[in-house]
C-alpha cells in the first residue's frame, strides 16, 4: 500500500502563505526600529518597543484564534487573518507619527498571529495522520527559511533602498498571500456542537488554551528562551569576539542543515515516536550552545550554527507535532495556538530578561548558561511527555505479545 499524498495543492499553498507571512515579520523586525529612529527621532528604548510590540500583538492574535477556529472554522479564520494582514501592511504608508506606528505594529502582530495560527491548524487538519510528523516538519521549514531570508532582504533594502521600498515590497507579498489563498479548497470540517454547560457565560481558560498541549508547549517555551539569546545578541557577540564576517553566514548554515535534516526527523518520528528524535535534538542543541559560547574561530561559530540548526530547529517541529497529536481533532486550532503562545513567550521574554545578565556574565558566560537551560529542558521533557510516551510504547508492545499468543 502506497503512502498517502502529502504535497497536495492545499499543503503547498498554505506553506507558501506561511513563508510569506514570516518573511514580512522578520524583514520588519530588523528594519522597523531604524525607521522609528530615522523618521520620528525615537529613542533607543522606544525604537525597541516599536519592534517588540509586534510580538505582543502576535500573542493576542494567537490567544483568540484557537477559539475563533472552533466557532467559525479554520478557512474563515485564515481569510480574516489575511485580510487584517494586508490592511495593516498597507497602513505603514499612513503612520504619520510615532504613536500611530506603535498602534499599527500591535495590530500587524495580531494579524500575523491570527493568520499564522490558522495556517498551522489547516496543515494539522489536512496532513495524513500517518505522515503528520513529516508533514508538519516540511511545513515548519517555510518559517525557518523565512527567518533566514527575511533579515537578509531587510538589510539589503536598508543598504541599497529606502523604507518606502520596504513597505511596498511587504504590501506586494501580502497581496500575493491574499490572492493565492483563494486556491485553498478545504474539506468541510463540521463545527463542534456545544451544550450550555460547555459554552457557559463567564471566562473559561479552556476556551482559549488546550490543556493537553500545555506540557510540551512549556518545554518549547524553555527551549525557545535559551535560543532567543542567539537571535538577539548574535551581532553584538560577533563584534565582541571579532567574528563579524563568519556571523554573517550563521543563519545560512543553520538553514541549510535544517533543510537537509528536517525530512528525516519527521519520518523518524512517524515511524518510531517523538522520544527517539527529541532526546538527541536537545543533546545536540546543548552541544551547539557550548560550541557557540566558546567560539574563538569562525569555523567553530559555523559548526555551532550547524549543531543548533540540527538540534533546536528539529526540536521545534517535532514539539509542535506532539502538541497536535495529544489533542483531540476538534481542538487542533486551540492546540496550535497554545503551542505558539508559550513558544513565543519564551522567544519574546528571553532577550529582555537575558539582557540583564549580559553585564554580569558577558556573552560567553550567558550562552554557556543557556546550554545549562537546554539540559534542564531535557529533564522537563522526560517528566512532562517523554516518560508517558515510553510507557505507552511498552503497553502497546505488551498488547502485541498478548495478541500474538
Amino acid at each position: 500500500m502506497g503512502k498517502e499524498k502529502l504535497w497536495t495543492r492545499n499543503f503547498t499553498i498554505v506553506s507558501l502563505v506561511n513563508f510569506l507571512l514570516v518573511l514580512v515579520y522578520f524583514l520588519l523586525m530588523v528594519t522597523i526600529a531604524r525607521y522609528a529612529v530615522d523618521q520620528f527621532g525615537a529613542s533607543t528604548s522606544i525604537a525597541g518597543l516599536v519592534s517588540s510590540i509586534f510580538i505582543i500583538g502576535s500573542l493576542i492574535g494567537r490567544l483568540v484564534t484557537g477559539r475563533m477556529i472552533e466557532d467559525v472554522g479554520s478557512k474563515k479564520t485564515f481569510r480574516v487573518g489575511l485580510l487584517l494582514f494586508i490592511i495593516t501592511t498597507a497602513l505603514y504608508f499612513f503612520t504619520s507619527n510615532l504613536s500611530l506606528l506603535i498602534i499599527n505594529r500591535l495590530l500587524h502582530g495580531v494579524a500575523v498571529g491570527v493568520a499564522s495560527t490558522a495556517t498551522g491548524t489547516i496543515i494539522a487538519q489536512t496532513v495524513p495522520r500517518s505522515r503528520r510528523g513529516e508533514g508538519i516538519g516540511f511545513f515548519s521549514l517555510s518559517a525557518v527559511l523565512a527567518t533566514a531570508i527575511g533579515p537578509f532582504v531587510g538589510m539589503l533594502f536598508t543598504r541599497y533602498g529606502n523604507f518606502n521600498m520596504i513597505f511596498m515590497f511587504n504590501l506586494l507579498l501580502a497581496a500575493i498571500c491574499m490572492v493565492i489563498s483563494f486556491a485553498v479548497n478545504l474539506p468541510a470540517i463540521p463545527a463542534v456542537k456545544k451544550d450550555k454547560e460547555q459554552v457557559g457565560t463567564g471566562f473559561k481558560l479552556s476556551n482559549y488554551l488546550e490543556y493537553k498541549a500545555v506540557p510540551i508547549s512549556f518545554v518549547a517555551l524553555v527551549v525557545g528562551f535559551s535560543y532567543s539569546g542567539v537571535l538577539s545578541f548574535l551581532s553584538f557577540y560577533a563584534e565582541d569576539i571579532n567574528l563579524v564576517d563568519a556571523a554573517g553566514f550563521f543563519f545560512l548554515v543553520y538553514s541549510i542543515i535544517l533543510l537537509l535534516s528536517r525530512p528525516f526527523s519527521g519520518r523518524l518520528m512517524d515511524a518510531k515516536g517523538a522520544n527517539i528524535v527529541i532526546y538527541p535534538c536537545l543533546a545536540v542543541f546543548a552541544i551547539g550552545m557550548v560550541l557557540f559560547s566558546q567560539a574563538y574561530y569562525g569555523v567553530i561559530l559555523l559548526l555551532a550554527a550547524a549543531f543548533i540548526g540540527l538540534g533546536y530547529g528539529n526540536f521545534v517541529s517535532v514539539a509542535q507535532t506532539i502538541s497536535i497529536q495529544v489533542s483531540p481533532p476538534n481542538r487542533f486550532g486551540l492546540a496550535t495556538s497554545t503551542f505558539y503562545i508559550l513558544y513565543d513567550l519564551g522567544l519574546g521574554a528571553g532577550p529582555y530578561l537575558l539582557g540583564f545578565l549580559v553585564p554580569i556574565t558577558g556573552y560567553r558566560g550567558l550562552f554557556l548558561y543557556m546550554a545549562g537551560v537546554v539540559v534542564v529542558s531535557f529533564v522537563l521533557y522526560y517528566f512532562l511527555h517523554g516518560r508517558a510516551e515510553k510507557e505507552q510504547k511498552k503497553e502497546k508492545a505488551r498488547q502485541g505479545v498478548l495478541q500474538g499468543n
